[in-house]
């Protein structure tokens, strides 16, 4: 399945959110998509990110690395994870792109720091 497809299958807020954010992180931060775990998930070296559809129409922008990330925006919530910390969002008008873009340059910063798998 494709990035594509899987947002095709989305229905009312969650496809114009899906949408719009893989829009943003593929072509504004070159991040690749792939389908795993039947989500969207976006990589450069590692995995940075996912979008995961949540109760209430919405959906869940979640950085693999969020507990390594200042939080400066004060936007990610941990929801009692180890590592994962991500933004609910359920309204395509609502979405903080300024913040989110910030979000997502401190994560491929991190994202530079992996070692490259051989």
């Amino acid at each position: 399945m494709t990035v594509e497809n899987f947002i095709l299958g989305l229905d009312g807020q969650q496809k114009a959110i899906v949408s719009f954010l893989h829009q943003r992180l593929t072509n504004q931060h070159d991040l690749i998509p792939k389908i795993r775990f039947k989500i969207p998930m976006y990589y450069r070296k590692s995995w940075v990110c996912y979008l995961n559809p949540i109760k209430n129409d919405g959906i869940e922008l979640a950085f693999l690395c969020g507990k390594s990330l200042s939080n400066e925006q004060g936007l990610l919530n941990c929801k009692g994870r180890k590592m994962v910390c991500g933004i609910d969002l359920f309204n395509v008008c609502d979405i903080p792109e300024k913040s989110i873009d910030e979000i997502v340059q401190e994560a491929l910063i991190l994202d530079e720091l992996v070692k490259t798998k051989r």
